[in-house]
């Protein structure tokens, strides 16, 4: 069981965290705080279960990060004054019964998050002439970016459109940006962006100035039981704005327009975007080519171009989202079109890892059934006449059995489907639950939008031993092929050897006209 979290207790002031331990530190969102608390001059230890690359990246900011849990060390939880856990962090983890048997204070990620959002002193600067900045409190603007799919494309797309439009803004994110090899960054701009994860309800703790929810959707029934669930969680996300503030909402998405209404119905404030018609930032003339997006911009009664450098519908979606919330925010529109069409790409988001032998090699976070079409229709676009063959490893027995057919019908939009067994992160194995029941969903016929079963047969294969999957996967590919990795576990490690393997192979020729 996770560390049970009490969402009503008042939060720390930033200068009271003290020293600060965080557990689970090599987690996304934790080593997010992590790094923004050090770039902040806050003293940081942690720890994790294994020795990852962020931990490396940690310690060369200033952070005592250890591997393994032990409660003795001296630069660990045993100095600390604040104890920061992430979700996966389980209740008899040995570093957080010693901190609660000391008394210590024990905040969840996204509590320690809210506190970096709304309060932080900046460090003094160098000045010219060897003058001084000198430190001094600032209240930021805290931005967070929310929702079911997307929010980690748009929060870091939002990211980067300020930097181009002369902002220093903070953000944690949940996944890399390409331009900074980073998650996290502690900036001395008037915003903090963050990505709101809303698989176990925290999120409701930011009490954001302006808000941005891509969409409303069925996902982590293991913590919201339903989709009633969800959207309830979603609602007090938004009922937590502050006064004054904005929400920025989908109009696409149904349950994202739903929740629009819902806040506007009591007083809100509202900015929807979308392809929808009435939304008040929509997007017309969407156009794939090659590996990015073009797309018109229509708000306020004017129009203009964006071209974007990443490809895929979702993509040119979150753009028109970060593009919202940013003129929202009243950033100069020139620099934010200009950071949206520089914008690269965010790590295991369609990131392209490489080509061998003609063929072009992908890597997508996505792990529920919407995030996996998405990453599927845009392996499709990208591949055009050629093959396009997906690894997929499931994430969670408990999403594996909930979403079994649901992401067999996402993944047959691919010509082959190799399914790997299930990644069960913080969960235990659950009898009957494994790789089978998606690779059988894919056999059963249920398509994905666009495809008949008819025309459309997938060849797919399930293949347990992870040993035997790159071999199965790249068997067959040809030049002008496209094969991704997708999942949210350790499938994006194969993409390395995936290239290896069709490097010293010998891929079929291409077809002779």
């Amino acid at each position: 069981m996770s560390v049970p979290v009490d969402l009503a207790v008042p939060l720390p002031s930033a200068a009271s965290l003290g020293r600060v331990h965080l557990v689970g530190v090599g987690g996304v969102g934790v080593s997010a705080v992590a790094r923004v608390m050090l770039e902040r001059g806050i003293v940081v230890s942690g720890s994790d279960a294994a020795d990852v690359l962020v931990l490396a990246a940690l310690r060369a900011l200033g952070g005592h990060v250890a591997v393994g849990f032990d409660a003795t060390r001296p630069h660990g939880v045993a100095a600390a004054d604040t104890v920061v856990v992430g979700s996966a962090v389980r209740a008899d983890n040995v570093e957080v019964v010693a901190a609660r048997e000391r008394g210590v204070v024990v905040l969840h990620r996204s509590q320690a998050l809210a506190v970096l959002m709304h309060q932080r002193v900046l460090p003094p600067r160098p000045g010219p002439g060897g003058s001084d900045d000198p430190g001094r409190p600032v209240a930021p603007l805290g931005v967070a970016v929310a929702g079911t799919n997307g929010k980690t494309t748009t929060s870091a797309m939002l990211t980067a459109a300020l930097v181009a439009a002369g902002e220093d803004p903070s953000y944690a994110i949940g996944g890399e940006l390409v331009e900074t090899g980073t998650n996290a960054h502690a900036g001395r701009g008037r915003v903090f962006v963050a990505e709101a994860d809303e698989s176990d309800g925290t999120f409701v703790v930011y009490a954001p100035h302006l808000a941005v929810v891509t969409n409303v959707q069925a996902d982590h029934l293991d913590h919201h039981g339903d989709l009633a669930g969800v959207v309830a969680a979603f609602d007090a996300f938004s009922a937590s704005i502050t006064e004054g503030g904005t929400l920025v909402a989908c109009a696409d998405d149904p349950g994202a327009a739903d929740l629009a209404a819902h806040h506007a119905s009591r007083g809100g404030r509202v900015v929807t975007y979308g392809s929808a018609d009435g939304a008040d930032v929509r997007m017309t003339g969407v156009l794939a080519r090659g590996d990015g997006t073009s797309l018109r911009l229509e708000r306020g009664g004017g129009s203009c171009a964006l071209e974007l450098a990443v490809p895929g519908w979702h993509n040119a979606l979150d753009a028109v989202g970060a593009y919202a919330a940013a003129l929202e925010l009243g950033a100069d529109e020139a620099g934010v079109l200009a950071g949206l069409t520089a914008f690269p790409g965010t790590r295991r988001r369609f990131e392209r890892r490489g080509a061998a032998a003609g063929v072009s090699v992908y890597d997508d976070y996505a792990h529920n059934p919407a995030k996996v079409a998405s990453a599927v229709a845009t392996g499709r676009s990208v591949a055009g006449p050629g093959t396009l063959t997906v690894i997929f490893q499931p994430h969670l027995y408990s999403r594996t059995a909930s979403f079994a057919t649901e992401l067999g019908a996402a993944l047959s939009g691919a010509d082959r489907v190799v399914v790997m067994d299930v990644y069960g992160a913080r969960e235990d194995p659950v009898p009957g639950v494994d790789g089978s029941l998606v690779a059988r969903a894919v056999r059963s016929g249920h398509h994905g939008p666009g495809h008949d079963a008819s025309d459309h047969q997938v060849e797919v294969l399930y293949v347990a031993d992870r040993d035997a999957v790159v071999a199965a996967a790249t068997r067959g590919c040809a030049p002008g092929d496209v094969l991704v990795t997708i999942g949210a576990g350790d499938v994006t490690a194969l993409a390395p050897r995936v290239l290896e393997a069709l490097a010293s192979g010998s891929p079929r020729p291409e077809p002779q006209p």
